[in-house]
């Protein structure tokens, strides 16, 4: 069972409801008693701590935990033995040329342990939950959030439940087994999955790793934009596009470039491209007809890990773009699998669908006119793409099979 007992660190100021604004001081409260059930709960942290954080950052490793002014996670609490952030950036300028803007960076999240810009979220879900004397934490996820959590969660010695929809790719379903995972597969979509998930979580006292409900998983992911701001520093391109389901990542990604500029890290806070795939984007339609509410319907797309109709933290998402100035685009799967092909022939970074369908965002933005020619962009690639392996064979043509000799081979030469 999950204790009440959890303890924050004297930075963290309370849990505030981001509809009315009710600030709590109870670090269970995970939501508001008279706001919806859409509206989400936000941890908010105490700036003059942030400021200190910059002066604090030498000598510390180069990991998400390097941010403790940012993290909500209790003093003296156990990490995971595995490391997570610190992820590379490279320019990517052949890549540039072809997405047609000035200059292009890339963030490659595909290198954390369970290959997924998640395991920064699941560590601190992990971390918070065994502070909170849990005996088990759960997740609902399409794939990349529920393996993370079984990896992390294995790495602490932490009873893992995964609830994954019916259409969950192969490679992810392994990892969870592979991690120890106990793993239901819902026959039926991720909005199903992520309520039954719910549900039993509340039933059984588990500690709940979902984003969108509990508030201290977004303060992870976060961290992608801390390392982007300190990586870049005065470099700091106008533009950075990540892909979006829930709104979790985003919502976070937007927190942690704020953060950066409160600390010093950064001169401005770049604005934010969130993308969709064409098949699944309720944020994008919101977005753009000035909604807080969003349309119900099936969803497809070969993009896994976006493929969300409902999204569970879509009014942080909604709300960080436009603190930033920033827009929602979607594109087809097509654009997608050439984005693919194309980050990794053009830029040397192999993504999954979901991870690189920001690159595909890019080209959209271009064509109406959101960024300009002479803009630059941090593209953040969310997963590997050994993470679907089956829609990277898709992708891309076979290999030329030819009988073992020298003249067979000149022959297709």
């Amino acid at each position: 069972m999950v204790c009440a007992m959890l303890k924050l660190p004297h930075w963290i100021v309370g849990l505030r409801c981001t509809g009315c604004g009710d600030l709590s001081q109870d670090p269970m409260r995970w939501v508001c008693s008279t706001c919806s059930a859409e509206v989400r709960m936000d941890v908010v942290f105490d700036d003059d701590e942030l400021r200190k954080m910059a002066d604090r950052l030498p000598g510390r490793a180069f990991d998400m935990w390097r941010y403790t002014e940012a993290l909500p996670i209790p003093v003296g609490a156990a990490l995971p033995p595995v490391s997570v952030g610190g992820s590379p950036v490279s320019l990517a300028p052949r890549l540039a040329d072809h997405l047609g803007v000035a200059r292009v960076v890339v963030k490659d999240d595909g290198r954390n342990p369970s290959a997924s810009l998640k395991d920064r979220a699941s560590a601190v879900g992990v971390v918070m939950a065994v502070a909170a004397g849990a005996d088990r934490i759960a997740c609902a996820s399409t794939g990349n959030a529920a393996s993370s959590c079984a990896c992390i969660a294995a790495s602490m010695n932490l009873p893992a439940t995964i609830f994954v929809p019916e259409r969950a790719p192969r490679p992810k379903v392994a990892q969870l087994r592979m991690f120890g995972a106990q793993v239901f597969r819902v026959r039926s979509d991720y909005d199903t999955a992520w309520d039954l998930c719910g549900e039993v979580t509340a039933r059984q006292g588990w500690f709940n790793r979902n984003c969108a409900i509990n508030p201290y998983l977004v303060e992870g992911k976060k961290t992608v934009a801390l390392e982007l701001a300190e990586q870049l520093g005065a470099d700091m391109p106008e533009w950075v596009a990540i892909s979006v389901g829930d709104g979790c990542t985003i919502a976070g990604l937007v927190k942690g470039l704020e953060q950066a500029h409160i600390a010093g890290l950064i001169p401005f806070v770049p604005r934010v491209l969130g993308v969709q795939a064409s098949g699944a984007q309720p944020l994008v339609t919101a977005f753009r007809a000035g909604r807080t509410t969003f349309d119900a319907g099936s969803v497809a797309t070969v993009a896994d890990s976006i493929c969300v109709g409902h999204p569970r933290n879509g009014l942080k998402a909604l709300d960080a773009v436009r603190r930033v100035g920033g827009d929602y685009v979607a594109v087809e799967d097509e654009a997608i699998l050439d984005a693919m092909r194309q980050c990794a022939r053009l830029g040397g970074v192999f993504g999954e669908p979901a991870g690189v369908a920001a690159a595909a965002g890019i080209i959209q933005a271009r064509a109406e006119n959101i960024i300009a020619a002479s803009e630059s962009v941090a593209l953040v690639v969310t997963g590997n793409g050994l993470k679907d392996v089956d829609t990277a064979i898709a992708a891309v043509t076979g290999p030329t099979d030819v009988d073992p000799t020298l003249d067979a081979v000149l022959a297709e030469l």
